[in-house]
């Protein structure tokens, strides 16, 4: 069973991931600002993070940048709003492997997760 980080500084999102994620068959993990992710990161060594952008404290862009400092094969999925497409291919650029719009879809972000862990 592969385990997720799940960074939003939502607690609804958090919780919305989670549950959907935890009902098909992956233990979660939760983080509410990049700060946590990276600690986080760092304690648990998750198979795959769905990472917010924009947060509190730190952002999703420097997390992942912390994330990958860490772990260079960190596999790590965007989770952005509209509108952030600059920020998403910076991401990207970054050695993010994928991105989920909010709101997201089940499917999608099932689909992600699937890439990301195999």
């Amino acid at each position: 069973m592969a385990t997720l980080l799940v960074v939003d500084d939502a607690a609804f999102m958090r919780m919305r991931c989670s549950k959907l994620l935890t009902e098909n068959g992956y233990k979660v993990l939760e983080a509410e600002n990049g700060l946590q992710a990276v600690q986080q990161y760092q304690q648990h060594k998750p198979d795959a993070v769905l990472l917010d952008i924009t947060m509190p404290e730190m952002d999703g862009l420097t997390a992942l940048k912390e994330i990958r400092k860490l772990d260079p094969n960190a596999k790590v999925a965007m989770v952005t709003a509209m509108g952030q497409q600059s920020i998403v291919m910076e991401a990207l650029k970054a050695g993010a492997r994928d991105f989920v719009l909010k709101p997201f879809q089940s499917d999608r972000v099932l689909g992600t997760v699937k890439k990301l862990v195999g």
